[in-house]
């Protein structure tokens, strides 16, 4: 009975990480408090299925449309199945850490739901870099960066939640269960053992695509996620919503450019 009762929460944990992370419609789920706190591991496994629609689209679009025509089209399917999620985290953050200066200026910012000017930027280049990163990889090893790029990307998320605290101070109280945004459902909330089964989960698929070339992208995902963490830490004393958004979004970046690279 107690197997059954931990398949099903583990089910039930794969589908809020597939619920909050996209907008594919799952089947209703039992919410708990700590829910998401609990799905974190599964991010990498939602990657996956994100980067197996890109191959998919990749492959059956090649033999009809130009290179450049398919990375818009790859871009296009990719922000709209997570709903702009981690593009409104950029943008957002862009606008924070750009036009403020003391911690409470830079959240503010950041809970205005107006695009500002460096919000603005960020998101042209960040769309514009996948664009062309994605049209010029190497046809050989453009299935395994489709792929390799969401699931790292979406790991980083688990080093930043298990080491960060919310940044906002209305966050940290946690004792009645009274978010203020999502990136505190999650923020220093993460366990060890979730960290270690999602960084498991992470490499397992990554060095199985990659080989020994995982290794590159592997070490430049930790290290953006380290200088990210180390920069909210600096600025605003621990880590929003908006925050993982804009690493993620960065990471991603970074696999594709490693794939162009190496």
């Amino acid at each position: 009975m107690n197997l059954l009762i931990q398949i099903r929460r583990t089910w039930f944990d794969l589908l809020t990480a597939v619920q909050f992370l996209t907008r594919v419609r799952v089947p209703s789920i039992p919410y708990e408090r700590d829910s998401l706190a609990r799905a974190v591991k599964f991010f990498p496994i939602v990657g996956f299925l994100i980067g197996l629609g890109s191959v998919f689209l990749y492959f059956g679009l090649a033999p009809h449309l130009p290179l450049p025509i398919i990375g818009l089209l790859i871009v296009v399917y990719l922000v709209s199945i997570t709903g702009c999620l981690h593009e409104d985290g950029l943008a957002d953050s862009a606008d924070g850490f750009g036009g403020g200066w003391e911690p409470e200026q830079v959240l503010r910012i950041m809970r205005d739901s107006r695009i500002g000017t460096y919000g603005a930027a960020a998101l042209v280049l960040s769309l514009l870099a996948r664009v062309l990163l994605i049209a010029s990889l190497p046809r050989t090893q453009v299935g395994a960066y489709l792929i390799a790029a969401p699931v790292l990307s979406r790991w980083t998320t688990l080093p930043l939640s298990f080491y960060l605290a919310p940044a906002r101070d209305e966050d940290r109280d946690h004792v009645h269960g009274q978010f203020d945004g999502q990136g505190a459902r999650i923020a220093r909330l993460t366990t060890l053992g979730n960290l270690l089964i999602g960084s498991l989960l992470t490499f397992v698929v990554v060095f199985a695509l990659l080989r020994i070339r995982a290794f590159v992208p592997v070490l430049v995902c930790a290290g953006v996620t380290l200088v990210t963490a180390l920069y909210y830490q600096r600025r605003i004393g621990g880590i929003t919503g908006d925050c993982f958004g804009a690493t993620n979004q960065l990471a991603e970046i970074a696999v594709y450019f490693c794939g162009l690279w190496v």
